[in-house]
């Protein structure tokens, strides 16, 4: 077995990972490993932009309220002030590495573009296009290639973290050492060994059915911190974007809520009539868990397929301008999106819960960090606001990377580790299995805990999640590991993870709606699982 040996070791390459490897670089050695290619995480795929106070007369209070607003009560404060703060100056270091924004005319800050989205009460998002996150990809990829202290690892899927319990001799701290990851291509386990971790794994959008996530957003970082001994909290919130676009052939293609930001209408494809006043005074502009229910409770009262989010009453330039990317990619399938609706349904989109981590982006396990959409830093609360996710990647990326340099003398060399062991186990003959209870969780999850829940349901889940562990758990130890067995094993954890948290919020508020406790109660409080 390969050891590869670094001074801190970063899983994942999105925008958490590839900030906190900047950070540490122009000091210490650095290992990002990429589960498949650098670009093929969350972080590309983001059409919206990155909020900030930015617009004359914005304040960040007024920042700090709307996220507090949309999160119901349950974000924080002291986190979502950190994060907010901190929001201006990471909009300027990514102008700094590149990232072309789109400009306005005029001198300081109103040189870029600002839209608005769901939840914000001011303009306050910067983007590019809509197409911001590729954007901020390949800035941040270009600046981590040219650095000679980042190693960029792409086709190494982490299995689980090295922990004194694989030392060997063996310790009970709990401090993490590192972790044993799989080569795709070749199939052989490797040991990466470092003095501190930072998970930068994302979310767990594909425990869904439904999702705009893409395929490896398996919930990865949250199961191998979970089997660690970290807690995670709040794992109950699950965003659903209320916009993805309806076709049989093509998955998982987001609308941007920005969309809905420069005037697009949802109506119904029946009468075409604007049904958003109905729920909201808001209208297409209420915070995403609203607009969700209100499409799903539309889609099932009058048993249709999906809704209509129209923007053509708009200028045919004033669309290109926006939505370039949109309108080129549904003009493929034959939707001319200046003249003509477009058909959408609501798709889980954003894990709000995750690793629980404080303000320095510290687990509770010594030598580990994280950032990002693996974990519940207190930003979101019970929903997250619109184009809050990227700017928490920026904001705990460099957090975490602060608290490992001051710190980094403190931190002990990794010990000896046992290499992987697979001498018991044999190849699969049975690949079946691991595709039908991929499957069936997708399928479960989707039924049973999605935008609306009752207890009877949440029960059911968890039964059948239960049954499905233990034959997860079985396979693993009987075969060679692949790929998909990684995240199928990382699968059954998040989802169970996700009813039992359901299970024990006794109220509805946010992203988590029961028919049988439909009222919020008045004090809000984190539900936290504990290993």
């Amino acid at each position: 077995m390969a050891t590869h040996n670094y001074d801190v070791l970063i899983i994942g390459s999105g925008a958490a990972g590839l900030t906190a490897a900047l950070n540490l670089a122009d000091h210490l050695k650095v290992a990002v490993l990429a589960k498949a290619g650098l670009s093929e995480g969350s972080t590309a795929h983001a059409q919206g932009g990155i909020a900030a106070v930015l617009e004359p007369g914005d304040t960040f209070e007024s920042h700090i309220e709307d996220t507090m607003v949309a999160g119901a009560g349950l974000n924080d404060r002291k986190t979502v002030e950190f994060v907010v703060e901190h929001a201006p100056a990471a909009i300027e270091r990514l102008a700094e590495l590149g990232v072309p924004f789109n400009p306005t005319e005029g001198e300081g800050h109103d040189r870029w573009h600002l839209t608005r989205e769901g939840g914000h009460s001011h303009r306050r998002i910067v983007h590019v296009d809509d197409a911001t996150g590729r954007a901020v990809q390949l800035a941040l990829e270009k600046a981590a290639h040219a650095h000679p202290n980042i190693s960029l690892i792409t086709d190494m899927v982490a299995i689980d973290l090295v922990t004194g319990r694989h030392a060997v001799r063996y310790s009970g701290d709990g401090r993490v050492r590192g972790v044993y990851a799989l080569h795709r291509e070749t199939g052989h386990v490797a040991l990466f060994t470092a003095r501190a971790t930072i998970l930068a794994t994302g979310g767990a959008g594909r425990v869904y059915q439904y999702s705009t996530a893409p395929r490896g957003a398996s919930g990865d970082g949250i199961a191998m911190a979970w089997r660690a001994g970290c807690r995670v909290s709040n794992m109950e919130f699950n965003q659903f974007h209320p916009t993805c676009l309806y076709n049989l052939e093509v998955k998982n293609f987001l609308i941007t809520e920005a969309m809905r930001g420069e005037g697009g209408i949802l109506k119904l494809p029946t009468n075409g009539h604007r049904f958003m006043p109905d729920f909201d005074p808001r209208a297409e502009l209420a915070p995403r868990d609203i607009v969700a229910r209100a499409i799903d409770h539309e889609i099932k009262r009058l048993g249709l397929d999906y809704v209509h989010l129209d923007i053509s009453h708009k200028p045919p330039e004033f669309i290109e301008q926006h939505f370039p990317t949109i309108r080129t990619k549904l003009a493929g399938l034959g939707i001319d999106i200046t003249k003509e609706p477009i058909p959408v349904v609501p798709a889980m989109h954003y894990t709000c819960g995750g690793v629980v981590i404080d303000l320095d982006g510290r687990t509770d396990l010594p030598g580990l960090y994280a950032a990002g959409e693996v974990t519940q830093s207190g930003l979101h609360g019970a929903n997250r606001l619109a184009s809050n996710s990227l700017l928490e990647c920026f904001v705990f990326g460099e957090a975490a990377a602060k608290h490992i340099l001051a710190n980094f003398d403190d931190l002990p060399p990794a010990d000896a580790i046992r290499p992987w062991d697979e001498s018991r186990v044999r190849d699969s003959d049975e690949d079946i299995v691991v595709q039908h209870n991929w499957r069936e969780i997708r399928r479960f999850m989707w039924d049973y805990v999605g935008i609306v829940r009752t207890t009877k349901r949440l029960e059911r889940a968890l039964h059948r999640a239960a049954l499905l562990a233990q034959e997860v758990e079985d396979y693993y130890g009987n075969y060679r590991i692949t790929t998909d067995l990684i995240e199928l094993r990382n699968l059954i954890v998040v989802a169970t993870l996700i009813v039992k948290s359901a299970l024990r919020r006794k109220e509805s508020r946010g992203l988590h709606y029961t028919l049988d406790y439909p009222e919020t109660k008045t004090r809000a409080v984190d539900t936290v699982l504990m290993p």
